[in-house]
């Protein structure tokens, strides 16, 4: 099997140690154990907890209480409805290679994150990209995916929140996706993995899977809930789907760690104040990236409804690989070039770090602007 290079995850290995500022990074600030134990009250206790867990492999689908409290996370989901996986790249994955055969028609959206289309494509599928565009507030065009699906589509893949733009699709727009899909008897993925870090209220969004009988969301501990260290992620859907993914996560999973499954329970049961600081975070930090684009002239942004990144147009001669590396080389500043993202002449900029540090960032790219646009 073939399969085009990750852009992203190459970047990001590349040079994630070679800065000084990651302002790449796409996880709400990463969080200490003992910060997880303190707001779970449990520092006095988890030792004892631990201590006592005998280290085989555990419950197969996930344990009871993981998927009790993922379920809480939706409207119309149990623990039947809910399969754990090693992070939401491994939920994504173990879709993916459920559902998708040689010669299946795919439609996947773009940007996003790159195993919506280069999956299926080195299955053998026909893929077609949806192509999500400034112009719209980078939200998916309706009459463009009516025109797209055909009788045989078997997946369409979304993003909500969308990685890399921060766009986010409301529950309204939602069910005219689902009408769509379900037009044509389609199953429908949405990668949901920030799901809980919108702008507004609560953080959370309408999930496809309380949406549609052949929705399914993934999503995981890493990016809103700051526990990319876990590796857990989860595959809510129908008991049809879950059957199908079952049988490909034997041969690649067989179990979850039982220790991580424990914790991210404990952070999941705890949610409210993680997601406290998640938001205190990502919203703050928001408008010290708007304030800050508003006096750089060679840049231009759709400003994120959602997420923990930001797409940003520059206009300067050079390609976004270049820009970047450049800005590491100068500033030490790490950022995401678009040409990882099938998005040239675009950066993307993760704006969740300690406040701080995006301040710091934010200047040192400043001046590299400033430098390289009076050249």
């Amino acid at each position: 099997m073939e399969i085009r290079p990750f852009g992203v995850e190459i970047w990001m290995n590349e040079f994630e140690t070679k800065c000084d500022l990651n302002l790449a990074e796409t996880c709400v600030e990463s969080i200490t154990l003992g910060e997880l134990f303190d707001m779970a009250g449990i520092r006095e206790s988890i030792l004892d907890e631990l201590a006592t867990m005998k280290m085989g492999y555990g419950a197969i689908e996930g344990s009871n209480r993981l998927r009790d409290a993922i379920a809480g996370l939706y409207e119309a989901q149990t623990r039947d409805n809910i399969l754990t996986t090693h992070g939401t790249i491994g939920a994504n994955s173990l879709v993916h290679h459920a559902l998708v055969s040689r010669g299946d028609h795919v439609i996947s959206v773009i940007p996003t994150y790159q195993q919506h289309y280069s999956i299926p494509e080195s299955l053998g599928a026909e893929i077609e990209l949806l192509h999500l565009r400034p112009e719209n507030q980078f939200l998916p065009d309706l009459e463009e995916l009516r025109g797209m699906v055909r009788p045989d589509t078997r997946l369409i893949a979304i993003n909500n929140p969308n990685n890399p733009t921060g766009a986010l699709m409301d529950r309204e727009l939602l069910e005219q996706v689902v009408a769509i899909a379900r037009s044509v008897d389609a199953w429908l993925l949405c990668d949901e993995v920030y799901r809980g870090t919108d702008q507004e209220g609560d953080g959370y969004t309408a999930a496809i899977a309380d949406l549609y009988e052949k929705g399914i969301s993934t999503a995981g501990m890493s990016k809103a809930y700051s526990l990319a260290g876990l590796r857990v992620g989860w595959v809510a859907g129908s008991a049809v789907l879950l059957r199908e993914v079952m049988l490909h996560r034997d041969y690649n999973t067989i179990s979850v760690g039982g220790i991580d499954e424990l914790l991210s329970a404990v952070a999941l049961e705890h949610r409210e104040k993680i997601m406290e600081r998640a938001h205190l975070i990502t919203r703050q930090n928001l408008q010290i990236v708007r304030k800050w684009i508003a006096n750089e002239p060679l840049l231009s942004w759709v400003p994120p409804k959602s997420g923990t990144t930001a797409l940003l147009k520059y206009d300067l001669p050079i390609s976004s690989r270049e820009f970047c590396i450049s800005l590491i080389r100068e500033e030490g500043v790490m950022l995401t070039p678009g040409s990882a993202m099938n998005m040239e002449g675009w950066l993307r900029l993760g704006y969740s770090n300690p406040t701080a540090d995006l301040i710091v960032g934010l200047q040192r790219i400043s001046a590299f602007l400033t430098r390289h646009g009076s050249v």
